[in-house]
């Protein structure tokens, strides 16, 4: 009588997505907070307003340097990418959890999206290699089985 059961449920990889998804979402909601253009007051490379209402700065424009050549439009578009990738590796994290079965297909869809992210920050870069390694393990992660 031999036995060979193996772990019933995935949690490496959930915990791992899970913390993932978790980090991807504050990255890309911190990189939407401080990229949104609140105007601030002096600064070495523009400013919102100066003495009777003027804009002055030593790069001028309306925001400053980053925002104020077309920039800022970047940061909210990899913000967004952090944000998408961070919502969709949670759900892929959740599923891996309840649908053990269908752990390979949720992993490949944590894997690529913790690749995505990457490019909007990754939750601090942490949070993307934390997604790549729990969606390898997902992948790889077998069913275990009982033999009597």
């Amino acid at each position: 009588m031999t036995t060979n059961q193996g772990n019933a449920m995935p949690v490496a990889p959930f915990v791992l997505s899970l913390i993932s998804a978790i980090l991807v979402l504050g990255g890309g909601g911190t990189m939407m907070t401080f990229s949104s253009g609140v105007p601030y007051s002096g600064g070495m490379m523009g400013g919102f307003t100066g003495m009777m209402g003027g804009y002055y700065g030593m790069m001028g424009g309306y925001y400053g340097m980053m925002q104020g050549y077309g920039l800022g439009s970047w940061f909210y578009a990899l913000a967004g990418v952090g944000l998408i990738s961070g919502i969709i590796i949670l759900i892929g994290a959740i599923m891996v959890y309840t649908q053990p079965s269908k752990a390979s297909t949720w992993g490949a869809l944590i894997l690529m999206f913790s690749i995505l992210s990457l490019f909007g920050m990754g939750g601090f870069f942490l949070g993307g290699i934390l997604g790549v390694v729990g969606g390898i393990l997902a992948i790889t992660w077998k069913q275990g089985t009982s033999k009597v």
